[in-house]
């Protein structure tokens, strides 16, 4: 039998509770070992559906959702308070920049100056902004709104020079719940200078519920990409882009993560240890919002769709988490347990110029908008 979507209430509870508030909830996260005070900010809607954020690198620091027995369960790898997300480098939900991913050698041109970044990925690449990239760092609530919305935003201002990057970057991330279970994250930024830009949510998921015992590798992953950007020794983009048609990297139609990610026949899944790749979304880039994954948990039957109209997705399979970090519940957290689906441009794009773009100008506005919408499968 053909599986089917439903939304997790019809369309007569739905009319019912319209004007139905998504309530919003502020108490503290701890504090970080500066002595700088975390919040957390709760979006909760009248469905079962739940999302926590904190202050500490503007982090999705749960996400809960019901499965088709009604009983929520919270589906994003994290940590119960900001000392332990300080004292670790997992970047569970984190927003990350200025720049996402890879940058190979950490070294870019941008006007004829070449820029050096912080090797903070082996020696050999810039990863994630850096060594105190926005992850790190405690962003300010600038805005709180209940309704049939509910949303946080918050802002961070990273000085000329920070890590390495030119100019000033203004950012702000806001987190979105509507009644509809949509959870939509935005990223905006400006400069006072040119300069690279590429941020996006590092958030880690097991539809089966975090630190669950079967761990993730048995969530179904659907992701429409006829091509994927290979890499080198170093997890660096050669500037390639492969067809996925006969390898372990096709998951044009549903299949579980783990029924191929121990293929030691296919190279680039031994550099990776397994999934650490680029994809190249089908569709256009910049324009109208497409599905960039999906991904369900067949016994729950929790369903994530992520919406994106970035070139890219970056699809890693918690290959390099070892066991040493304990989850909020409690639960050690094991290769696989976990995984990330990231919009965003191309890792090392500043390097490749058959690469979409990441130049941000003066007078330009930076944007990253990703929607996280929940249902329940039949």
């Amino acid at each position: 039998m053909k599986l089917q979507t439903i939304a997790l209430s019809g369309a007569l509870a739905l009319a019912a509770t319209s004007a139905q508030a998504v309530e919003l909830s502020r108490k503290p996260f701890g504090q970080i070992p500066s002595g700088e005070a975390v919040e957390a900010i709760t979006l909760t809607n009248g469905k079962g559906v739940s999302a926590t954020v904190i202050t500490y690198g503007a982090t999705l620091q749960a996400l809960v959702a019901p499965g088709r027995d009604g009983k929520g369960a919270d589906i994003a790898l994290g940590f119960a308070d900001a000392a332990t997300y300080a004292k670790t480098a997992s970047y569970f939900g984190a927003t990350v920049g200025r720049f996402a991913n890879r940058i190979g050698k950490g070294r870019f041109t941008l006007d004829g100056k070449t820029y050096q970044l912080a090797l903070n990925n082996n020696g050999v690449a810039a990863l994630h902004g850096g060594v105190k990239g926005f992850d790190k760092v405690v962003w300010k609530v600038l805005d709180t709104k209940s309704g049939p919305v509910a949303s946080v935003t918050l802002g961070y201002v990273s000085p000329d020079g920070d890590e390495g990057y030119p100019g000033t970057l203004t950012t702000t991330a806001t987190y979105a719940l509507d009644e509809q279970n949509q959870l939509t994250v935005t990223y905006g930024a400006t400069t006072d200078k040119p300069t690279i830009v590429n941020i996006s949510n590092h958030a880690l998921f097991n539809m089966a519920g975090e630190g669950s015992a079967d761990g993730a590798m048995g969530n179904v992953l659907t992701i429409p990409a006829d091509g994927y950007s290979p890499v080198d020794a170093e997890l660096i983009p050669t500037g390639e882009t492969t067809p996925v048609a006969g390898t372990a990297f096709d998951f044009r139609k549903p299949t579980a993560v783990g029924t191929r990610i121990r293929d030691g026949k296919d190279p680039q899944m031994v550099i990776g240890r397994g999934y650490d790749h680029n994809y190249v979304l089908n569709g256009k880039a910049g324009g109208a919002m497409r599905l960039a994954a999906r991904l369900s948990d067949p016994k729950s039957g929790r369903v994530l769709e992520i919406l994106s109209a970035e070139p890219g997705l970056q699809f890693y399979a918690g290959n390099f988490i070892d066991g040493t970090w304990t989850g909020k519940s409690g639960k050690i957290y094991r290769q696989g347990d976990g995984i990330a689906l990231e919009p965003q441009h191309f890792p090392d794009a500043p390097n490749k110029p058959q690469f979409a773009p990441v130049r941000l100008d003066p007078g330009q506005t930076y944007r990253n908008v990703m929607v996280f919408r929940l249902s329940v499968e039949k």
